[in-house]
């Protein structure tokens, strides 16, 4: 039986029943920035371009997000029964290991959400053709592959690949096509920055979890390489991210207004010196605090490149 005709068969979601609250708590608003930034960079960088298109940038966004929230209602679930989220979590709570939320009920909002990303995107196939058919259905299967399937990606090691490729390359890349029709040099260093600080986000909490996921069987890149290698990968992707604007400026493809980003740099220095130092449930801190820089790195770059 397939996980959606299980879904339906066994989730009963009565309207009221479930506060509002909890289920915010489920969709972990703090982390749809990863989702959200590279959509806005990409709209910022097609009118910067001249080529900037109300609706078509609102419906990136709009499936941009529900691919997040159903990503993460699919981690939800799928981290619980495979056991790599129990009593011993040391992040946020999650709703369907702590029984806010029936297991059944999670899985079936989180394919509302990926049917819901699946409509809007028949409205951007429409509008730009079959890359878009193509990167869409990817999304869709990368979302709920990445903790569910036979071969769960976070599982395998393949977390940070997916969320610098989907969550950077794919959402910019994506989002300035069903504008213009076409894509332009400037969009990779803009992908290369988004995904950089989308994947630093994962890394941080890849970290902190490093013990309870070791014992799960979850190998992620941390569990697989261990504490000093995922030091040095969130060094490289901050790194990685703040070298994007300036090579931007100097190759030419940009005005020096993508420098605004540069006013985020201090943002980073607490939640690096967490990930350097800290471990365990010290680094929830360092969560927030590299989610604020995404936000802030995101918007200034983003204005950048809209006026230049």
């Amino acid at each position: 039986m397939s996980p959606l005709t299980q879904a339906l068969r066994q989730a009963t979601p009565v309207p009221g029943r479930i506060p509002a609250r909890v289920w915010t708590q489920a969709i972990r608003p703090r982390t749809l920035s990863a989702g959200a930034m590279p959509v806005l960079l990409g709209i910022a960088l097609a009118y910067g371009k001249g080529v900037g298109r109300a609706l078509p940038a609102l419906a990136a966004l709009l499936g941009a997000l529900l691919i997040q929230i159903g990503t993460n209602l699919a981690n939800d679930y799928y981290d619980f029964k495979r056991g790599a989220d129990t009593s011993e979590r040391l992040g946020p709570v999650r709703v369907t290991q702590s029984g806010l939320i029936p297991p059944a009920t999670v899985l079936f909002a989180a394919l509302l959400c990926f049917g819901a990303a699946t409509a809007v995107g028949f409205y951007l196939v429409a509008l730009a053709g079959w890359p878009i058919l193509a990167l869409g259905l990817l999304s869709l299967l990368a979302g709920f592959a990445y903790t569910g399937g036979p071969f769960p990606l976070g599982y395998l090691g393949l977390g940070d690949i997916f969320v610098f490729l989907f969550f950077g390359l794919a959402a910019v890349a994506g989002t300035y096509y069903v504008q213009a029709n076409h894509l332009t040099q400037a969009v990779w260093f803009a992908a290369a920055a988004a995904g950089s600080l989308g994947t630093a986000l994962l890394v941080v909490n890849n970290l902190r979890d490093v013990v309870t996921d070791a014992r799960a069987g979850k190998r992620t890149l941390v569990v697989r390489f261990g504490v000093r290698a995922a030091r040095i990968e969130y060094c490289a992707l901050l790194l990685i991210a703040f070298l994007a604007p300036i090579l931007l400026w100097v190759s030419g493809l940009a005005k020096a207004w993508v420098l605004l980003a540069m006013i985020s740099l201090p943002l980073a220095i607490a939640p690096l010196r967490r990930v350097l130092n800290q471990s365990g449930a010290d680094l929830n801190p360092a969560l927030g605090e590299t989610a604020r820089l995404q936000i802030a790195f995101g918007v200034l770059f983003a204005l950048g490149l809209w006026i230049g």
